[in-house]
C-alpha cells in the first residue's frame, strides 16, 4: 500500500506496552503487598517480579529462547504456571496453556501444532513431556518439582537469582499467548492473542466487569489458569490486586468459601457450572460471603433456574459475559444491575448482556447480512478484542471471519434495545420433522421440573424425522428417576415437537477441564451404551 493515509497522518511505529510490564508496575508501586496466595505461602509483588526476572533470564540464558519461540505449559495451577505467563511475555516469546487433563498424545499434537521449542511441565506429567520430546523434537523441558525429564523450574530461578531482565519491545501484533480451542468440533486451534490486543482485554475486562477494581481488592481462582482465569489474572495484575489459589487441584467448595471469608475476596472467574457446584454447597452458609462484589460467569450462558439460585444465596454480585475465546471474552456484559432475582419484563431472561465497550455486534444471515431485531442468525462481532486468526491454519481463517467480522458459530438475536440472546451453538441446533430445534430452550424447560439439577439435549439421527432430541438429565440427590415423567411434565410447556423423544438419566455430566458440560463427549457416551441404536417413538 502506498500514498498518505487517509487523514494525513503516517504513523510511526505500532510499539505497545509489553504486557509483563503490568508485573513490574505492581511491584515497583507496592513491591510489600501480597501478590499471591497459594496454600500457606504467600508471595509479594517485589517477590513475584524478581522470581520471573530469574525465569526469563534462564530461559534466555539457559536454553536460548527469543522473541517468537513458543513455550508450551502443561500444568495443574501453581505459582510456577502463573510466573511463566509473565517471563515468556517479557522475553517476547508466546505462552502455550494446555489443558492439563488431555492425554499425553492431545498435548503432544499441541506441542506439535504450535511449533514450541519447549515445555514447561508438571512433574507428574512424565508421559506428556516425553510425547511432546517425541512429537515436536523440543530443544528442552522443564520440570514444576524434580523429574527425571528436565531441569527443575525452582531450581533454575535459584540459580538466575538477582537477574534482571529488561522486557523485550514488543508491538501491537507481536503473538504473546497461544490460546487453544476445546476442539469440541474437531482438532484444537491455536487462536494467536497479542500484546495490543490484549492490552485492550484487560482494560475492557476492568472497565466492563469489575469497575473500581484496587489493590485493596482479592481474587480467587476456581478454574485452570490456562484459559479464561488466566486472562481474568492477568487483569488483577493490572491493578494490583492479590490472587488466591486453593491449596487443592479438586475443588472443594468449603475450602473455596473458607478462603473467601478468610482473605476478604471480593471477585472471581467461574463457568456455570462451577458456580452451581459452589452455591448449592452447605458451605457456602458457613462461612462469610458479604465481601464478594463480582462473581463472574462465563464460557455458556446460565441457565435461569441456576441463576436464580445463585442470585438467592450471594445477592446482586453477578456478571455475566459472553466472548470465545478468539474475542477473548469480550462481546457482551451483563452487570449485577441487571441481574434480577424476579421474573418480569425487567429481568431480559435469557440475555447474555449488551456489547462490551469499543466492541460491536451484529446478527447476520448465511449470506453475512445484518437480520431484522429479533430474528435469529449467528453472533458476529469487530473490535480490538478479536484476535489476530489462528496460527498457520488460512482454511480456518476463511472460515472465521466474513467481510471483516468474526463468526463466533453461536446463534442468537438482539432485541430493540441491544440486549443479546443466544439460541445455542450452530451445530447443537438440529432438524426434527423440518423444524429448527434449539436445544438451550428445551433445557431451560426441563431445568424448572423441581428434581432435576442438570440437563442437555442432543439430536440423534432418526429414520422417520430426520433427527430427533435424547435428553440426558441429572436429578438432585435423593430424587426418585421411576416418578420423573418429563414428556408429560413439558406438555403444554413448550411445543410438542421440540419435546425429546427419550430421557436417559446419568449420575453425573460429562464436563471438560473447564467445567462445561460436553457434549461432544456425551453424544460419544450415549453411543456406546447403545442409546443411538434404540427404537425412537414415534
Amino acid at each position: 500500500m502506498t500514498g498518505t493515509p487517509a487523514g494525513g497522518v503516517v504513523p510511526f511505529t505500532t510499539r505497545v506496552m509489553n504486557l509483563s510490564h503490568f508485573l513490574t508496575q505492581a511491584a515497583r508501586r507496592r513491591p510489600d503487598d501480597i501478590g499471591f496466595v497459594w496454600g500457606e505461602t504467600t508471595w509479594t509483588w517485589a517477590q513475584m517480579e524478581a522470581r520471573v526476572n530469574a525465569m526469563a533470564a534462564a530461559l534466555r540464558g539457559r536454553f536460548g529462547v527469543s522473541e517468537g519461540d513458543r513455550i508450551l505449559v502443561q500444568s495443574v495451577n501453581c505459582n510456577q504456571m502463573f510466573e511463566s505467563m509473565f517471563a515468556c511475555f517479557r522475553l517476547g516469546a508466546v505462552w502455550v496453556p494446555t489443558n492439563y487433563r488431555q492425554s499425553p498424545d492431545e498435548v503432544a499434537y499441541l506441542a506439535k501444532a504450535s511449533g514450541a521449542r519447549g515445555v514447561i511441565c508438571g512433574a507428574r506429567f512424565a508421559g506428556h513431556a516425553d510425547a511432546c520430546r517425541t512429537a515436536a523434537g523440543l530443544d528442552f523441558t522443564i520440570s514444576i518439582g524434580e523429574a527425571a525429564f528436565g531441569e527443575d523450574y525452582d531450581h533454575l530461578v535459584e540459580a538466575y537469582e538477582g537477574a534482571v531482565v529488561e522486557s523485550i519491545a514488543v508491538e501491537r501484533d507481536d503473538p504473546c499467548w497461544f490460546f487453544f480451542t476445546s476442539g469440541t468440533t474437531g482438532r484444537p486451534k491455536a487462536a494467536v492473542l497479542t500484546h495490543g490486543q490484549m492490552a485492550f482485554v484487560v482494560t475492557n475486562h476492568l472497565c466492563d466487569l469489575m469497575p473500581g477494581t484496587t489493590r485493596e481488592d482479592a481474587s480467587i481462582v476456581v478454574a485452570p489458569l490456562s484459559h479464561g482465569a488466566g486472562i481474568h489474572q492477568l487483569a488483577q495484575v493490572a491493578h494490583g490486586v492479590k490472587t488466591i489459589l486453593p491449596p487443592a487441584e479438586k475443588l472443594e467448595p468449603s475450602t473455596v468459601w473458607e478462603l473467601v471469608e478468610k482473605w476478604r475476596v471480593t471477585n472471581a472467574f467461574t463457568v456455570p457450572t462451577i458456580l452451581k457446584f459452589l452455591v448449592e454447597d452447605p458451605a457456602v452458609e458457613r462461612f462469610d460471603h458479604s465481601s464478594l462484589r463480582y462473581i463472574i460467569y462465563a464460557g455458556a450462558p446460565m441457565y435461569r433456574a441456576d441463576q436464580k439460585r445463585a442470585l438467592e444465596r450471594l445477592g446482586k454480585v453477578l456478571v455475566q459475559y459472553f466472548g470465545l475465546g478468539e474475542v477473548t471474552g469480550n462481546i457482551t456484559v451483563l452487570p449485577p444491575a441487571l441481574h434480577h432475582l424476579e421474573d418480569g419484563p425487567e429481568a431480559r431472561i435469557g440475555t447474555c448482556g449488551l456489547e462490551r465497550t469499543g466492541m460491536q455486534v451484529q446478527i447476520q444471515n448465511d449470506a453475512g447480512e445484518e437480520v431484522a431485531t429479533g430474528e435469529t442468525g449467528e453472533i458476529c462481532v469487530i473490535g480490538p478484542a478479536v484476535f489476530a486468526g489462528y496460527y498457520d491454519n488460512p482454511e480456518a481463517d476463511a472460515k472465521a471471519f466474513r467481510n471483516g467480522w468474526f463468526r463466533t458459530g453461536d446463534l442468537g438475536h438482539m432485541d430493540e434495545n441491544g440486549f443479546v440472546y443466544i439460541t445455542g451453538r450452530s451445530s447443537d441446533m438440529y432438524i426434527s420433522g423440518g423444524s429448527n430445534i434449539y436445544p438451550r430452550e428445551i433445557e431451560e424447560k426441563i431445568l424448572l421440573h423441581p428434581d432435576i439439577s442438570e440437563a442437555a439435549v442432543i439430536g440423534v439421527p432418526d429414520p422417520v424425522w430426520g433427527e430427533v432430541g435424547i435428553a440426558v438429565c441429572v436429578t438432585h440427590a435423593g430424587a426418585d428417576t421411576a416418578g420423573i415423567d418429563l414428556p408429560s411434565w413439558l406438555d403444554g410447556r413448550m411445543a410438542r415437537y421440540k419435546i425429546p423423544k427419550r430421557f436417559v438419566f446419568w449420575d453425573e455430566m460429562p464436563k471438560s477441564a473447564y467445567g462445561k458440560i460436553a457434549k461432544k463427549m456425551m453424544r460419544e457416551e450415549l453411543e456406546r451404551r447403545g442409546e443411538f441404536s434404540q427404537r425412537q417413538p414415534a
